[in-house]
């Protein structure tokens, strides 16, 4: 029997993403290979509970979600979270998954909404980004760019341009939470006129770091 190991099952607003402020159930996986500096879910790294996907999805359908977003650490590392993606699916949920970019996603059901994180050089981890998964990009996904700083900027400007990023799907660039200003980012995106869209992290400036919201 098909189980994951379970960091959390929350309901709360999206945070982030183009969904953003609409009422979302959360599962967040167990594990992550990439320990990027910026990291605000260490604490899913370990831990976690076993679960069958059949206990999943009946906590999830205990909340009448219409919006399901899979999330982590990183999701992908387990091998059953392309199951777990499928049957949400069947549901009949809009479901996304949040995935570091590290771990190949041409397998994921092409009904799910995939959030691409490509990670930047302040990361510390830029050099384990997958460029294959760019192929398996539609319109409906969306690459996230986390800026930490000017060298971030100027890195993920560039990836954008170079890459014709803005034609595969939407871009998100968003400021690292009290590391880099949102409004400098703000200014720099309008200066320069990216095709990007920027985003805070709703969560954090309705409840700070609080895990589970």
């Amino acid at each position: 029997m098909a189980k994951l190991r379970i960091s959390e099952i929350f309901y709360s607003l999206q945070g982030e993403t183009n969904t953003m402020g609409l009422a979302t159930v959360f599962i967040r996986l167990t594990g992550c290979p990439l320990r990027c500096t910026y990291c605000d879910t260490e604490y899913a790294f370990n831990g976690g509970t076993n679960m069958t996907l059949s206990a999943i999805l009946e906590k999830v359908a205990a909340y009448s979600p219409r919006y399901v977003t899979v999330t982590g650490g990183e999701p992908l590392a387990q091998k059953h979270c392309h199951q777990l993606l499928t049957r949400l699916c069947d549901q009949g949920y809009r479901v996304s998954l949040e995935t570091g970019g590290a771990l190949d996603i041409s397998g994921v059901d092409p009904r799910v909404i995939k959030v691409l994180d490509l990670k930047t050089p302040a990361s510390n981890e830029c050099e384990r980004n997958l460029y294959q998964n760019l192929e398996y990009l539609s319109s409906q996904d969306q690459i996230k760019f986390v800026i930490c700083d000017t060298q971030d900027y100027d890195w993920a400007k560039q990836q954008v341009e170079q890459r014709n990023l803005a034609v595969k799907c939407e871009i998100l660039f968003s400021p690292s939470y009290q590391q880099q200003s949102p409004t400098e980012l703000a200014e720099k995106i309008l200066a320069d006129n990216l095709p990007v869209r920027m985003q805070i992290q709703l969560h954090k400036y309705l409840w700070g770091d609080l895990p589970g919201k």
